[in-house]
């Protein structure tokens, strides 16, 4: 029986034209022709994958925008957290220097006891110069004690309580302190003013005053110990018909800045009013 010939050479063909088009493929020849069926195919999986994202997106967006609520106010919170803890940390290390240098002044003044104390308010009066401390009678404190600090001179004990102090400062207007002028070697009276600052009074006329002289505390008047920085002269005023020149003064002590003060606790001020002579009437 013979097969017949159309249907031998059908498998043959098949197998030629199959070997035919793996080698034009793979040529790159029908590139653009599989690019031309499957772009069809590939701009509607496009299309579907759009859509869905889109249908995802617009179910899942309510979760998704309450979890980033939620994470938002736990970084703010955190972020709040060290914040704070970097205050706190920078607060403390100003708070150490300032006792560091304390320290160190009052290992520098042997012949002086301290006391340190915080400041724990200020006067809210415009006309008036004082600060209150932490520190009072039951700290052994009196009235009339000197403050200070490693800058220089702060003022005076007015009034204690039991477990506080009100410190008058060398620039409220009722302060009068006995200064020496250590390069014209002269003596003369340091006066605060209603503003805040200080001046120089009661300077002789024949003192060879300069700016920048320092200020110290001359011991006398019994209301505080000699030697403590007061500040430098600023300016000096003199006219030939006054009796006495005055000058503007550059304070040491850096009075809005104040955290923590040396109360010096084995000076004990006196009071020499009744050694004065009244004038006869």
């Amino acid at each position: 029986m013979k097969v017949p010939v159309a249907r031998s050479i059908r498998p043959g063909a098949v197998i030629i034209i199959s070997l035919g088009i793996i080698l034009l493929a793979l040529s790159g020849f029908l590139t653009p022709l599989t690019r031309l069926i499957l772009a069809p195919f590939l701009q509607a999986q496009t299309w579907i994958a759009e859509r869905y994202n889109a249908i995802a997106s617009f179910v899942n967006a309510p979760a998704d925008v309450a979890a980033l609520r939620q994470r938002n106010a736990q970084l703010e919170a955190e972020n709040a957290r060290l914040e704070l803890q970097v205050i706190q940390l920078q607060q403390q290390v100003r708070e150490a220097e300032v006792l560091s240098s304390l320290v160190d002044y009052a290992r520098s003044s042997v012949q002086s006891r301290y006391a340190a104390a915080a400041v724990i308010g200020y006067d809210t009066n415009p006309f008036m110069r004082y600060i209150l401390i932490n520190r009072g009678a039951d700290d052994g404190l009196k009235i009339g004690m000197p403050i200070v600090t490693n800058q220089g001179l702060v003022g005076q004990i007015a009034a204690i309580t039991s477990g506080a102090a009100r410190v008058r400062l060398i620039t409220d207007p009722s302060s009068v302190v006995d200064v020496h002028l250590q390069n014209a070697d002269v003596d003369a009276i340091l006066q605060g003013q209603i503003t805040g600052e200080a001046s120089l009074e009661m300077i002789p006329q024949t003192a060879n005053v300069q700016p920048g002289d320092l200020i110290l505390t001359s011991g006398l008047g019994g209301n505080y110990p000699a030697n403590i920085v007061v500040g430098q002269v600023a300016t000096v005023r003199k006219r030939d018909f006054d009796l006495f020149q005055s000058a503007s003064v550059q304070l040491a002590v850096d009075f809005a800045r104040l955290e923590i003060v040396l109360v010096i606790s084995n000076f004990q001020p006196v009071d020499i009013a009744p050694l004065i002579p009244t004038p006869a009437p």
